[in-house]
């Protein structure tokens, strides 16, 4: 019995018990801006629970999301905020929610200014830029109008240069180890898929090349002509193979 009641004694208590949803929410959002995001995580679950039903457990459920991300929790994030979605359609603050899933599949891997690092975006794992692609695209479907769309608009941009480069990345590796046909049919998917981006250029460059070492000279002959009507100044076509360019956000 001594053993049971020390046990008792030992239970943490719960120091929200007495608090108002009210005060519980701002202890959250004070700890979410000093930068303690798994206190603040504790503080929305609580509040998601204890004023369910309520506006006040929408947003703690967002911001939960928000904090969610912040703490490298991408795949907890992304969870939050499907659910957020599925049970809240007509939610005021769908558009956040949407525009918030974006955000977290567009990682660091993906960052706007991660070509710092010199390292080729194009090259990674293309499933976080696909995900996020398709939230911004649903975001500015359904609200064109929302504060979030136009940086929405401009990600999006952003996420299909890149995986038109990614394409082309593929048909360059192919070229230099003389898999031609593979190499043809990448280029071609960059071309199809991605008309108008900067990478189309390089994979037209590689079309003729690999074309060439194919022997299919007709072939060949048109693909240079495009090439040549679309990039008068191409400097991409050197003697002896294709030159790989610059990331293509080294244009803007």
């Amino acid at each position: 019995m001594g053993l049971l009641l020390s046990g008792c004694s030992n239970t943490p208590k719960d120091v929200t018990a007495a608090w108002t949803p009210e005060k519980i929410y701002a202890e959250a959002r004070d700890e979410a801006n000093s930068g303690a995001w798994d206190k603040a995580i504790g503080y929305y679950e609580k509040l998601e629970g204890r004023a369910a039903g309520t506006v006040l457990a929408q947003q703690a459920q967002i911001d939960k999301a928000f904090a969610q991300y912040k703490t490298g929790d991408k795949i907890q994030a992304i969870a939050t905020l499907d659910r957020f979605i599925r049970l809240h359609p007509a939610s005021p603050a769908l558009d956040y929610a949407l525009y918030l899933k974006g955000l977290v599949n567009f990682n660091d891997n993906l960052g706007l200014f991660s070509f710092l690092t010199q390292q080729d975006l194009s090259e990674r794992d293309q499933m976080a830029a696909k995900a996020s692609y398709e939230a911004f695209k649903e975001l500015t479907s359904r609200f064109p109008d929302s504060k979030y769309s136009p940086e929405a608009r401009q990600r999006m941009m952003y996420i299909v240069n890149a995986l038109a480069s990614y394409e082309v990345h593929v048909a360059r590796y192919y070229a230099s180890r003389g898999a031609h046909v593979a190499a043809v049919n990448r280029a071609q998917q960059a071309i199809s898929e991605y008309p108008g981006v900067p990478a189309v250029e390089e994979a037209l460059a590689i079309l003729v090349s690999s074309y060439d070492a194919l022997g299919m000279s007709t072939l060949r002959d048109d693909a240079k002509r495009v090439l040549e009507k679309n990039h008068p100044q191409s400097t991409i076509l050197k003697a002896g193979g294709v030159k790989k360019t610059s990331p293509w956000w080294r244009l803007w």
